[in-house]
C-alpha cells in the first residue's frame, strides 16, 4: 500500500464519513455514533450531522422516529445516539463514584415509580417526590429530580424511551450481565470499543487516539485499565504513517491513498460536532487553522460567533457561517480563513447548500 500524504489523509477524512445519503437507520449504523447537543442554531447538532447523510432528512426526524428505531441515547466518548447493539460493550456500567446511601434510596424509589408508570416525564417525578433544586455543574440552579434521572440513566437503570418537545421521557431498563466478565472478557470489550472509535474518527493523530481512549472512561469507566492496554496493542496493529512529525492511525483494512476518496464539488455547512471537524487537533493539522466552538463563551470573546458551522468545499474547510432564522427564513453570515472564493462554481454550490438547508428546516 502506498504511504499516504497529508493531502491523502485530508481527502480520506472527508470521504469516509460523508457517504452517499441513505436511510436514517443505515446512516446511524454507518456513523456508529452521533453526538447530541441541545442548542438549536438553526437546528440541533444531531440533526445538522444527519442531514448530510440521510436522504430527504428534516430537522426533528431523529426525535420523531427514535422510539421506532433500534438506537439508544447513551454515553460513549460523550453523549449522543448509537445503535442499540453497542450498549453491551458498556453496560452494566460501573460509575467511578458511588452514590451515598440517601441518593441510592431516592433512586430506588424513583425506579419503582417508573416501573409502575411505564414511562415518565421528569415533571411527573418532580411532582411526586418534590426533590427540590440543586447547584448544577455550571454553577446555576437546576431541578434535582432531573439530575437524579440523568444519573439513573447513566448507571443503566433507565433508558430514554422518547422525547417530548426535546425533554427526555424515561422508562426502566435491565441490561443483561456480560457473558464473560473475566479480565479476558473485559479486555475483549475494551478492544471492541477502541476499534469502534477508531472507525468512527479515523484518520487519527497519535495524540487524538490517546485522548479518545481517555474519553472512553465516560462511557465505560469500569474498563479504563483494559482500554489503556488495548491502546498499547492498537498502536502495533493499526495502519499508520508519520507525516511532518505526527504519527497518524487508521483501520488496517482501509487505504487513505485510494483514488476513490476524490472530493465532490459540493459546499457543506457542518455541525460543530460533525465527524469531519470534531477532532480540533486533527482539524488544525489537516486544514491549517484553529476552529473553536464558542456558544458557551462570553460574546465579546467570540472570534467565529455563537454557533459557527464550518464551511467545507471540496476537501477544504475554508471558513464558517452563523445561520439564524428571521420570519421563517434562513439568514447566514460568513467568515473566511483567507478570502471568499471567486467564481460561479462556488456561488452555485453555496446556493445549492442553502436550498438544501431550507428544505431541511421546513416542517413535514
Amino acid at each position: 500500500m502506498q504511504a499516504p500524504t497529508l493531502d491523502d489523509l485530508r481527502r480520506y477524512a472527508v470521504a469516509r464519513t460523508l457517504f452517499k445519503p441513505t436511510t436514517l437507520p443505515r446512516a446511524i449504523q454507518r456513523l456508529g455514533f452521533v453526538q447530541a447537543d441541545p442548542i438549536r442554531a438553526p437546528a440541533r447538532a444531531q440533526d445538522l450531522t444527519l442531514r448530510h447523510r440521510v436522504k430527504d432528512y428534516r430537522a426533528g426526524d431523529l426525535e420523531a422516529r427514535y422510539s421506532r428505531l433500534a438506537i439508544e441515547e447513551d454515553s460513549l466518548v460523550n453523549y449522543g445516539f448509537l445503535p442499540r447493539e453497542h450498549l453491551a460493550l458498556m453496560h452494566p456500567r460501573e460509575p467511578k463514584l458511588a452514590w451515598d446511601a440517601e441518593t441510592g434510596r431516592k433512586a430506588a424509589d424513583v425506579l419503582a415509580f417508573v416501573r409502575e408508570r411505564g414511562q415518565v416525564h421528569p415533571r411527573d417525578v418532580d411532582a411526586h417526590f418534590s426533590h427540590g433544586r440543586m447547584t448544577n455543574y455550571w454553577g446555576g440552579s437546576s431541578n434535582a429530580s432531573t439530575h437524579l434521572l440523568d444519573g439513573m440513566h447513566y448507571r443503566g437503570m433507565l433508558r430514554v424511551a422518547r422525547r417530548d418537545s426535546g425533554t427526555r421521557v424515561y422508562e426502566a431498563v435491565d441490561h443483561a450481565p456480560p457473558i464473560d466478565d473475566s479480565p479476558t472478557g473485559r479486555a475483549l470489550r475494551a478492544a471492541a470499543l477502541l476499534e469502534f472509535i477508531v472507525r468512527k474518527y479515523a484518520p487519527l493523530p497519535a495524540a487524538s487516539l490517546t485522548y479518545l481512549v481517555r474519553l472512553l472512561n465516560y462511557g465505560a469507566p469500569h474498563l479504563s485499565t483494559h482500554t489503556q492496554a488495548a491502546l498499547s496493542e492498537a498502536r502495533e496493529v493499526l495502519a499508520s504513517n508519520r507525516i511532518d512529525g505526527t504519527t497518524w492511525y487508521w483501520p488496517v483494512d482501509e487505504n487513505p491513498a485510494s483514488k476513490r476518496h476524490a472530493p465532490d464539488d459540493a459546499v457543506r455547512l457542518l455541525a460543530p460536532f460533525d465527524p469531519v471537524v470534531w477532532d480540533r487537533r486533527r482539524f488544525e493539522l489537516l486544514w491549517g487553522w484553529t476552529y473553536k466552538f464558542e456558544a458557551y463563551m462570553p460574546a465579546p470573546k467570540r472570534q467565529f460567533g455563537y454557533y459557527a458551522l464550518p464551511l467545507l468545499w471540496h476537501d477544504r474547510v475554508i471558513g464558517w457561517a452563523n445561520v439564524t432564522t428571521t420570519t421563517g427564513r434562513l439568514k447566514p453570515s460568513f467568515g473566511y480563513v483567507d478570502k471568499k472564493p471567486n467564481g460561479a462554481a462556488f456561488r452555485a454550490a453555496l446556493d445549492d447548500e442553502f436550498q438544501r438547508m431550507t428544505a431541511f428546516m421546513a416542517p413535514r
